[in-house]
């Protein structure tokens, strides 16, 4: 069975965007879609009770579903109410599918917004890749990954090689050092050393870009190498761009995307939607 692009669902502005977004990537990848609304229910209710809210909870996410089906051309489309919390329902959805994508904030049963708890907790727990859908997507942009040297980098490269092959578009390789992580703590290095480590930071970018570019002779690389923070890095390449690909679990700037201030930063204030993608 082929696995599906699963888009969650809450009858919001923003899960709409999502599932335009999702749509447009099951065309351009040949897969099915997936449209899942998940609604809890509140605690200790009568069985009557129980049974009332499930009825009108279903209710409105199959008209919220309807709604969304509605958009779709050119792709299979089945959906499904779930009862149960947003996070665990999504998280079982990803151990069958190619890509989880949501909107940025939601309503209903993504009660909070997205781009908090909800988006960090599926980033750092779904099994497969995570796009948060935000911002504008350029058609004609370039796909931008993070790039930081840990073996997290690896998916977030196959990803984004792949995004930008799929669009027939530029990919932009960020890597970024500081003088903090050359010294263990500020303070300003001699040009020479400057010169060194900037050295050094692209021949490690050149590393991990150099075993993808074979398998993707057709895609352009613009490799990026700055002394700055990362977050700034990508936010900067990320106008006008396509989609920002970023990994997981990583032990230098990007560590723990998904988990930690870096990843939350990049959800929060990328101008494009954002690919979070864990190691296989």
């Amino acid at each position: 069975m082929t696995a599906p692009i699963v888009v969650g669902v809450d009858g919001s502005d923003s899960a709409l965007a999502a599932v335009a977004w999702a749509a447009a990537e099951a065309r351009r990848r040949a897969l099915p879609l997936r449209l899942v609304h998940a609604c809890a229910l509140p605690p200790l209710l009568a069985p009557a009770d129980e049974r009332r809210w499930v009825a009108e909870l279903t209710a409105f996410g199959e008209q919220a579903l309807r709604t969304a089906s509605a958009a779709v051309e050119d792709v299979v489309v089945d959906h499904q109410v779930l009862i149960g919390s947003a996070v665990p329902a999504l998280v079982g959805e990803s151990a069958r599918a190619h890509s989880l994508v949501i909107g940025h904030r939601g309503l209903g049963g993504f009660h909070r917004a997205l781009v908090g708890s909800v988006a960090v907790a599926l980033a750092a727990h779904a099994a497969c890749p995570v796009v948060v859908v935000r911002g504008t997507s350029a058609e004609d942009g370039p796909v931008v990954v993070g790039v930081d040297g840990t073996p997290a980098s690896e998916a977030a490269i196959a990803y984004a090689f792949g995004a930008a092959a799929l669009r027939g578009a530029r990919l932009v390789a960020v890597h970024t050092w500081s003088e903090v992580m050359l010294s263990g703590r500020w303070r300003a290095l001699p040009d020479a050393d400057r010169t060194a480590a900037g050295a050094a930071a692209a021949r490690l970018l050149d590393d991990w870009i150099a075993p993808w570019t074979p398998r993707y002779p057709l895609v352009a690389v613009e490799r990026v190498v700055r002394c700055d923070r990362p977050v700034r890095a990508l936010v900067e390449h990320a106008e006008g761009a396509a989609l920002v690909v970023v990994g997981t679990r990583g032990t230098g700037e990007f560590t723990a995307m998904g988990l930690g201030s870096t990843s939350q930063a990049v959800l929060h204030h990328a101008p494009c939607p954002v690919a979070v993608v864990r190691p296989s």
